[in-house]
């Protein structure tokens, strides 16, 4: 008994180590944007322009292109890149599931946001292929299986999406026009 009160502490402290130790995959301006954004679409589109960031971040630097002094990214491996963007996805599913769960507002606007998702996954899907081939030249082992998790969740998200817009249709472009 007195052996796992011994324990306790040091099982928080490495759990605690733990927490502190991953980095955070979202700038401080981000966060700051993502906090501000109280309308699902609105979070969405900036979640998924700090995805795009991230493979285009990452492309970048396999290619030998520094980044400039000061870049909030400067200090990140094309393997944190993709860890970013695999936990940003999974950040807009979580938020597309809680908008689609609560109703209210954001509800309504699921169909625009989930539109996004799809346009956007369809884009980064052909980013991550180029990626993947530079990890293949370049025989980046544990970046090559980031891009491999990254490609499953992606594909995951634009299932999601396609299937999200069948309940919550995006509204129509001349409906947009008309308002």
């Amino acid at each position: 008994m007195q052996h796992s009160k011994q324990l306790l502490p040091v099982i928080f402290f490495a759990a605690l180590l733990t927490l502190v130790s991953a980095k955070e995959f979202l700038t401080d301006k981000e966060i700051e944007k993502i906090q501000d954004a109280q309308e699902i679409d609105a979070r969405v589109k900036i979640y998924l322009e700090a995805a795009t960031l991230r493979l285009k971040t990452a492309e970048d630097r396999l290619v030998g292109k520094e980044s400039v002094e000061g870049d909030p990214l400067e200090f990140f491996t094309p393997e944190d890149m993709l860890d970013g963007y695999f936990r940003i996805i999974k950040s807009v599913m979580m938020n597309l599931d809680a908008a689609a769960e609560k109703g209210g507002p954001n509800h309504a606007l699921l169909g625009k946001a989930l539109k996004m998702l799809k346009s956007a996954t369809e884009k980064n899907s052909g980013q991550l292929q180029i990626l993947k081939k530079l990890a293949e030249e370049k025989r980046k082992e544990e970046l090559w299986n980031s891009i491999n998790s990254a490609i499953d969740i992606t594909n995951g998200a634009h299932d999601g999406a396609e299937y999200g817009l069948t309940k919550h249709p995006a509204p129509a472009e001349k409906e947009k026009k008309n308002k």
